[in-house]
């Protein structure tokens, strides 16, 4: 047991101020990364239902119409960021490449705020939730202080000053804005499939309902999706916490990080250059 917490150990000694980069890859790349993963797929997918944000994507057809290679591009773009940092060439090149996509786009500052909370909020409710143990306050303080980081680089003003603060703001934003609307159900649509490639096989007849569960009420209002029976939303909630008590009492600290042989996704099952991840452009 005492080898489980091997990872919390030593986040515990660091400094999140100086070292929220190490903690946060030690997150996603070692301690939750099937957890991180979902819940970044999860913050995403709220993040796309916004209306203002899911007009945007409805217009241009990335979404709806280049589903895999679009989500294929934001996955690439954020863990080139992640497992490299801000300042060094591929975590530079894939920021450039963020800011070059949502240049031509008048985006307010609060729906680049919101987007921004579902990525801080989103993964770490997951983990208080399903998590095989609770995220500690130094996980919290260095998930903020990363996507901090990204937002001032993205020149995204008034960024709430804590996790906490991040959270209380996000609660609000999104009780007043994230209501139905039929952009963000296409895009829940189109979406769908990759949600549900990471339900097991012997489960895919379940596989609609078991997404469906995956969203809280608030979400599945605002793409207008049907709420699960009550026996599929138990028993999904039941296996998540079997699952949880099992990874906490049987398993092992992961030895070889996520990624550690690069990030293969199959739009690009040959590799992929940075600059050219993203709707190509003009100026590109």
């Amino acid at each position: 047991m005492r080898q489980r917490y091997a990872n919390l150990v030593r986040i515990r000694t660091l400094d999140p101020e100086l070292d929220w980069l190490d903690i946060y890859q030690t997150m996603l790349r070692l301690e939750f990364p099937w957890d991180m993963k979902l819940g970044l797929n999860l913050a995403f997918n709220r993040s796309f239902s916004l209306p203002a944000i899911a007009a945007v994507h409805t217009a241009t057809g990335e979404l709806t119409e280049r589903t895999q290679k679009r989500i294929d591009d934001t996955g690439l773009l954020m863990y080139e960021m992640v497992l490299n940092g801000f300042d060094q060439p591929r975590g530079r090149d894939a920021l450039r490449q963020i800011n070059r996509i949502h240049r031509p786009y008048d985006i307010p500052n609060e729906d680049y705020l919101y987007v921004l909370g579902c990525l801080v909020v989103i993964p770490t409710r997951w983990l208080q939730r399903y998590g095989w143990r609770q995220p500690c306050c130094h996980e919290r303080r260095a998930t903020h202080l990363f996507y901090r980081e990204l937002g001032q680089r993205m020149g995204i003003t008034d960024i709430p000053g804590s996790y906490e603060e991040f959270e209380t703001w996000f609660n609000a934003y999104d009780a007043g804005h994230l209501t139905p609307n039929d952009d963000a159900a296409a895009i829940e649509r189109a979406t769908r499939s990759l949600m549900l490639g990471r339900i097991p096989r012997p489960l895919a007849p379940l596989g609609d309902g078991l997404v469906n569960a995956m969203y809280d009420d608030r979400l599945r209002r605002a793409t207008r999706v049907v709420a699960p029976a009550r026996p599929v939303r138990a028993g999904l909630h039941l296996a998540l916490k079997v699952r949880a008590r099992l990874q906490c009492w049987l398993g092992a600290p992961q030895k070889t990080p996520l990624f550690s042989d690069g990030i293969n996704t199959r739009t690009y099952p040959g590799g992929y250059e940075i600059n050219k991840l993203g709707p190509q452009t003009d100026e590109t």
